[in-house]
């Protein structure tokens, strides 16, 4: 069977993160804490349930920032060129995540955002 790319991740931007720390605390029952190593008090961590996807939920720093998933790929860079040959946009530049990855932020054909994701310990 052929792997395919899967979600890995998502972005929840937000302009009261405590207020919406409780709605999806209290909508879905997940666990949001202070996300490990981040001194940001308004960026947590967002777990969803065992084996499930997680997330971060962080001040919104610009009108333009919506919700966005991140999809798991062996080459970032790879993925992003397919993508624009396809009729979407490379949004952003390939940008380390220390000691996890890389991702590169796209759009697809209908303007809808996502994130390609590299996993990479030795990211700097």
């Amino acid at each position: 069977m052929k792997t395919m790319p899967a979600i890995t991740w998502f972005d929840i931007p937000a302009d009261d993160t405590g207020r919406a720390r409780a709605f999806y605390e209290k909508l879905f029952s997940w666990e949001i804490e202070p996300f490990p190593g981040v001194s940001r008090e308004d960026f947590w961590m967002v777990s969803t349930g065992r084996d499930a996807i997680g997330g971060d939920l962080y001040r919104r720093e610009s009108a333009e920032q919506h919700m966005a998933i991140f999809i798991d790929v062996p080459n970032a860079e790879e993925y992003a060129q397919r993508a624009a040959q396809l009729g979407g946009t490379v949004v952003g530049e390939k940008t380390a995540v220390a000691g996890r990855g890389y991702y590169i932020i796209c759009e697809d054909t209908e303007k809808n955002r996502f994130g390609l994701w590299e996993s990479d310990p030795a990211a700097r």
